[in-house]
C-alpha cells in the first residue's frame, strides 16, 4: 500500500506540556501583580487616560540570554529615571519570521548549532522572562507560532502580529485570545488596512483549533481581543511615520470606529533598514508629540549592547554562540547602548516641557 501521509516528515518528536513547563519554572505572585499593573498601565496609555509615551525598546531579537539579561539591567535603571513621561517595555522577541530561510529564533534554536531543540528553547525563553521580570522590566515580544502563547504568555506585557503574519486568519484569532494588548503592523508593502482589518477581527469572538495546558488538541474559543492598536513600519521603498501618514493612518482608524492610537517603528522601512536612522524617526515623533499630535502613543526602537549587527556562519555548529561579537545583533542590526540611553533621555527632558 503506497503511504499517503507524512510523506515529506522526518520525525515526530512528544513536547512537554506548556503545564509541565509552567511547573518548571513557575510564576510567583509578585511577578504576577507586577505583569497585572504593566498591562494595565498600556490599557491605560491606548484609552488616553496614560499620556506617557509607550516605548517598546530592545533587541531586534534575543539570541545570548546573558547579554539579555545585561541589557534588561541597564533597561530598568533608565526607565527609573524617565517613568514620568515614557513607559518602556523591553522587546524580549525569541521568534523571527523570514522571508526565505535562515535562523528562526531562539524558542527554536536556542544553540544556534541547527538541531532545532525546541523543547530547550521554550525553556530558555520561559526562563528568561521570569529572570527580565525579576529585574522589575515588562516584556514584549512577537508570537508567531500559535502554540508557544500556551508557554510563555503569562509573562508577557504586551504583544506584537507582525508585518508578515497581519493578514494570518489564524494570527488574528490567536490575538482575540491573548490576554495583553496587541500592536498590529501595517504589511510589508505599507498597507495599513491589513492592520485595521487583523484589529477588528481580533476583537470578535472566535473558534479555533489549538492545545489546552496539558498539551492536548482542544477547540479555542476567545472572548475577542479590544486592546489593540497599529503600528507603523514603513513598507517597500516608502516611510509612514511624517505627519501627513499619521494623518492618514488615523483617519482610516475613526472610519473604522477604532481609536486612533498610533505606534511608529523606527527601524524596518521607516528607518530604509540602516540603522542609524532609527534616531531621525525618533527625534521626528517627539517633535510632533510635542506640536500637540495625541494620535501617537508610542514607538518601537531596535537596541542593543553595540551598534550595528553581525552575520552567522554558513554552516551552524555548536560553537557559533562563542565565536559571535558579544552584544551584537544576529538578525537586523540595532542602535547600540549610548544612542539607546541618550534618545530616552532627551525624550524624558523634552516631553517634561509638557507634561
Amino acid at each position: 500500500m503506497k503511504q499517503l501521509s507524512e510523506v515529506n516528515v522526518k520525525s515526530i518528536e512528544p513536547l512537554l506540556s506548556p503545564a509541565d513547563i509552567l511547573a518548571e519554572y513557575p510564576l510567583p505572585d509578585a511577578i504576577a501583580n507586577q505583569i497585572f499593573q504593566s498591562r494595565e498601565t498600556i490599557k491605560n496609555i491606548l484609552r488616553g487616560n496614560d499620556t506617557r509615551l509607550l516605548v517598546i525598546v530592545g533587541p531586534c531579537s534575543i539570541h545570548d540570554t546573558t547579554a539579555a539579561v545585561e541589557y534588561a539591567q541597564k533597561l530598568k535603571k533608565i526607565s527609573d529615571e524617565v517613568k514620568d513621561t515614557v513607559f518602556i517595555v523591553m522587546r524580549v522577541y525569541f521568534e523571527k519570521p523570514r522571508t526565505t530561510i535562515g535562523w528562526k529564533g531562539l524558542i527554536t534554536d536556542p544553540q544556534i548549532d541547527g538541531r532545532d531543540d525546541i523543547a530547550t528553547g521554550l525553556r530558555v525563553a520561559r526562563k528568561l522572562l521570569l529572570h527580565i521580570a525579576e529585574i522589575g522590566l515588562p516584556s514584549a515580544t512577537e508570537f508567531l507560532d500559535p502554540i508557544v502563547p500556551q508557554y510563555i504568555s503569562d509573562l508577557v506585557s504586551w504583544a506584537a502580529i507582525g508585518a508578515r503574519t497581519t493578514e494570518s486568519q489564524t494570527h488574528r484569532q490567536m490575538a482575540s485570545g491573548l490576554s495583553m494588548p496587541v500592536g498590529y503592523k501595517n504589511s510589508t508593502d505599507g498597507n495599513t488596512q491589513v492592520a485595521i482589518d487583523a484589529m477588528i477581527s481580533s476583537r470578535a469572538e472566535h473558534s479555533f483549533l489549538g492545545i489546552d495546558h496539558s498539551g492536548r488538541t482542544a477547540v479555542i474559543r476567545t472572548k475577542g481581543n479590544p486592546y489593540g492598536h497599529l503600528i507603523l513600519r514603513g513598507g517597500h521603498n516608502l516611510t509612514n511615520y511624517h505627519p501627513e501618514s499619521i494623518e492618514e493612518a488615523a483617519d482610516a482608524l475613526r472610519k473604522a470606529n477604532l481609536d486612533p492610537y498610533i505606534m511608529v517603528d523606527c527601524s524596518h522601512a521607516n528607518s530604509r533598514k540602516k540603522y542609524e536612522k532609527q534616531e531621525d524617526v525618533w527625534n521626528n515623533i517627539i517633535e510632533q508629540r510635542l506640536a500637540g499630535n495625541k494620535n501617537l502613543i508610542g514607538m518601537m526602537l531596535e537596541s542593543n549592547l553595540f551598534p550595528g549587527n553581525q552575520s552567522l556562519p554558513p554552516e551552524l555548529h555548536s560553537n557559533v554562540l562563542n565565536e559571535l561579537k558579544y552584544g551584537v545583533s544576529i538578525t537586523d542590526a540595532c542602535v547600540g547602548w549610548e544612542t539607546t540611553e541618550e534618545l530616552l533621555r532627551t525624550a524624558d527632558k523634552k516631553l517634561k516641557t509638557v507634561f
